[in-house]
């Protein structure tokens, strides 16, 4: 971590979910928000109660402060629930009511880096930024409600229709927008978003980057895993349910390990006929470095039609501890194309489950091959997913909107 040549900023970063959260977003904004720190600015941070991906922290009816990693940070509360899409608007609501409550009371910094999703949360920080004259970044992480209309969360009419209101909204009052892959820029430019307003960026790997290959005698050559969020989007239900059906892949006593938990996690359950499959549900540090440093190969996942809304940082981890990554994923996918370019593993049609069983039973008797696709990965994200590459551009785009609007 290096300190920055650039006058010390002072930044709000309003992200719905912030550690001590251990998986989706708040491990990345966790991460970029100790890198600028490091660098010299003067970082603050609006999140919710953490509540993400189950409610393990009992609930807060009030706001309060605290401090991560020398970081303040105010807590807003909100009525947890993501069991139904009625739970999950009315939680994300009460998020927008507790930050639009609180606005008030937070002070005017030099820019305010705001994450979506939360994606109503988008209003409040459009008219605080109004009230106050404080420009804002728009850090986007899923684009909604494109990806509320693809998993089926939301159907077209009056609420879709108020979705891409204030969808379109957000992007004219942003001075700056970032987003994860080339596709989402394209999906911005067909919505009229000016292409010097957006810049792409890639997530950041959230854990530290390998100093080398894996130590062979450490990796299990028939431990298959992957880890995170178990969504709706990913289709992991089908994929274990290929797995386990494969018949080489059982006479090789292949193992898959889903570390983490999620929504869709009981739709897995309900697939799974052996004890070669096992969900691990939430681990710590410890535990995952045991879980990267054993697996012969991960898999990435992605299951839907239409356009893309979202890029798993499940895969940058991945990669920067030298693990070989099955996508089964669309074919014309960011997660296809960074594996294409890097060399980091193989693409498959998400479509055809079977097709990715077949290929990892195929792998898991090519311990060359792996190392190979590890070691391309690794130096790949090095270059690419550091916590420093990825902050330098909000870096310089912050300082340039501060000069502007001073």
């Amino acid at each position: 971590m290096e300190k920055s040549t650039i006058k010390p900023l002072r930044i709000q970063l309003w992200s719905y979910n912030y550690e001590p959260e251990p998986t989706g977003i708040a491990p990345l904004a966790s991460a970029w928000a100790r890198e600028m720190r490091g660098r010299g600015h003067r970082v603050e941070v609006v999140a919710a109660h953490p509540h993400y991906p189950e409610p393990a922290w009992g609930r807060a009816r009030l706001p309060y402060r605290e401090t991560r990693s020398g970081i303040p940070v105010l807590r807003l509360p909100l009525m947890i629930g993501r069991g139904t899409t009625a739970a999950r608007i009315r939680q994300e609501l009460s998020y927008v009511a507790s930050l639009s409550l609180a606005s008030p009371i937070l002070g005017s910094p030099d820019v305010c880096v705001a994450v979506s999703p939360s994606f109503p949360a988008l209003l409040p920080t459009m008219v605080n930024a109004r009230l106050r004259g404080t420009p804002w970044v728009l850090w986007l992480q899923d684009i909604l409600p494109d990806g509320a209309q693809v998993t089926g969360l939301m159907r077209e009419g009056r609420l879709i229709s108020a979705a891409r209101r204030l969808e379109r909204a957000a992007y004219r009052s942003a001075s700056r927008i970032f987003v994860l892959s080339e596709s989402f820029a394209s999906n911005l430019r067909r919505k009229g978003v000016p292409d010097a307003k957006i810049t792409r960026v890639y997530n950041p790997a959230t854990r530290p980057l390998a100093e080398g290959p894996r130590s062979e005698s450490a990796i299990d050559a028939n431990r298959v895993m992957t880890m995170g969020n178990i969504g709706h989007s990913q289709g992991l239900a089908e994929i274990v349910a290929a797995f386990e059906a494969h018949p080489h892949l059982e006479e090789q006593g292949a193992r898959f390990h889903l570390v983490g938990d999620g929504v869709a996690a009981g739709d897995v359950r309900k697939v799974m006929r052996t004890d070669r499959v096992q969900i691990t549900g939430i681990v710590g540090p410890e535990r995952l470095e045991e879980e990267l440093q054993q697996a012969a190969v991960a898999v990435v996942s992605q299951r839907y039609e239409g356009v893309e809304f979202n890029v798993p940082s499940k895969l940058m981890n991945f990669m920067g501890a030298g693990v070989p990554v099955v996508g089964s994923v669309r074919q014309e996918s960011e997660v296809a194309r960074i594996l294409r370019v890097s060399g980091a593993g193989w693409v498959v049609d998400s479509r055809r489950p079977a097709e990715s069983a077949a290929l990892i039973a195929e792998l898991l008797s090519q311990p060359d091959e792996l190392r190979k696709k590890g070691a391309a990965g690794l130096d790949y994200a090095r270059r690419h997913f550091s916590v420093g590459a990825v902050v330098e551009p909000f870096e310089a785009a912050m300082a340039e909107i501060r000069n502007v609007t001073k």
